[in-house]
């Protein structure tokens, strides 16, 4: 298992254009959503998640929280553990390490 947090995965994928797996799209479709009903996808546009408050991130985070156990979504370290088994199945059916 890899030690670097989900989140950084994603934005690593996003700016390589990488494929993301479905929970990780899922994860960033609700972190989007979520964003939008607070009324901050305007600000999110114009000056990127960056520059979002650490009160607005909080709250952003803690709603991914909540939402994701209503709707039975894993925890991030657990699709991190899902995405590295399947990088490694691919590379082992490969030949590739």
């Amino acid at each position: 298992m890899g030690k670097t947090p989900l989140k950084k995965v994603i934005k690593a994928k996003l700016k390589s254009n990488r494929e993301l797996t479905d929970m990780e799209k899922l994860r960033e479709n609700i972190k989007y959503e979520i964003a939008e009903e607070l009324g901050l996808s305007e600000k999110i546009d114009e000056i990127g998640w960056s520059g979002l408050t650490a009160e607005e991130t909080g709250r952003i985070g803690g709603i991914m929280t909540k939402r994701k156990k209503e709707l039975h979504i894993p925890k991030n370290v657990d699709i991190q553990n899902n995405a590295d088994m399947q990088n490694y199945s691919e590379k082992s059916q490969t030949g590739k390490e």
